[in-house]
């Protein structure tokens, strides 16, 4: 951005950076740091062209210098502050991000995984009836998404410079929109990693951010808003009750497709899993708005499996055609497990189930 960079090797300037890390852990007590641009750093060429930087000692374009400050950085954070996070705004397929500095990591605790970002947003942008010929865009994030301990960020860059509202950026008339905006959410809240949602979307807001402006509060006059407000709600209420959400975010143990390959109905199923056994639960995506009756979807287990939470729910502002309570498990083998379930789906809707443990 044509602005002055530090020397990372001189120790005066790294002593600074540092103190001012800590400063704010210190003195105001915050949570964590974001580092902003972190590729801006690893890299000599970044945004440079030929001629316009002087390769390292190696002859290569690593800023040597600066990787060295990042991981002292991160040390000095978890070594003086062990409760909080430093989280790493790094946009390439850099690897170790947020591995540990004796693991030869550059010490960050999580990533924002900018792929999922874009490549959610660019099918949730797409109109449901095409979704089936770009699905491979929305699943690609399981190839590696335990590469790195992921955030998963609806950041304050989505809804600035000209790019509306997430609410406006999908498809549809109103009511397409709002429910493509929970079903949204809902495929955030699901996948495995740590969930940013930026202030105002959970409001579902209609303008751009603007840091001149608060946010949009008479909006929850409005009960298709106040829905939006309420399935945010109990997403956050949802992943706190449930282990299976939360404690292998950062594991492939933690994940495993039932159905990824039906494109043609745009329907994605999946098993979150916990550290207990049986404790899984079943998360349900229709990414169209047609409804779909009796689709079956294999189970590991039989009984009955109680919907935990429906994004097309009266109460958030949707259709109500909803599971009611839940259904009960057939024996009848589907996508490689020994029972399988019936649903109605509802449209452009997830869907969670869970099979209550006696």
């Amino acid at each position: 951005w044509k602005s002055a960079i530090y020397n990372y090797g001189r120790n005066e300037v790294r002593a600074f950076l540092i103190s001012n890390a800590l400063y704010w852990l210190d003195k105001f007590h915050a949570d964590g740091l974001r580092v902003d641009a972190v590729a801006s750093m690893l890299y000599l060429d970044y945004s440079r062209k030929d001629g316009e930087w002087i390769p390292n000692t190696f002859g290569g374009r690593e800023n040597l210098e600066a990787i060295s400050f990042l991981k002292q950085l991160n040390q000095q954070v978890y070594e003086h502050h062990p409760e909080a996070q430093t989280i790493a705004e790094e946009s390439t397929a850099w690897p170790g991000v947020s591995k540990p500095t004796y693991l030869g990591g550059l010490g960050f605790g999580l990533k924002w995984d900018m792929g999922w970002m874009h490549d959610t947003l660019r099918y949730m942008r797409e109109d449901p009836v095409h979704r089936k010929y770009h699905q491979n865009e929305i699943t690609f994030r399981a190839i590696y998404q335990f590469h790195e301990n992921f955030v998963m960020p609806l950041s304050h860059d989505e809804v600035v410079h000209g790019k509306g509202a997430l609410l406006e950026q999908m498809p549809g008339d109103d009511w397409r929109k709002f429910a493509n905006l929970r079903l949204l959410y809902a495929w955030q809240w699901a996948m495995p990693g740590k969930k940013l949602l930026f202030m105002g979307c959970e409001l579902a807001q209609r303008r751009e951010w603007s840091h001149d402006r608060s946010l949009d509060w008479h909006l929850l006059e409005y009960e298709s808003h106040k829905g939006v407000m309420r399935w945010v709600e109990r997403l956050n209420r949802m992943y706190r009750s449930e282990p299976a959400l939360h404690e292998r975010d950062c594991e492939h143990t933690g994940f495993e497709w039932v159905d990824a390959a039906d494109a043609d109905n745009s329907i994605l199923s999946f098993l979150r899993k916990g550290a207990v056994p049986g404790e899984d639960v079943l998360c349900v995506f229709n990414f169209t708005p047609v409804p779909r009756a009796d689709y079956r979807i294999g189970v590991p287990a039989g009984g009955w499996w109680a919907t935990l939470a429906d994004s097309d729910a009266v109460e958030f502002g949707g259709s109500g055609a909803t599971l009611g309570g839940g259904v009960k498990a057939d024996k009848a083998p589907w996508h490689g497990r020994p029972f399988s379930v019936k649903l109605q789906l509802p449209p452009l809707a997830a869907v969670f189930l869970k099979r209550p443990i006696k």
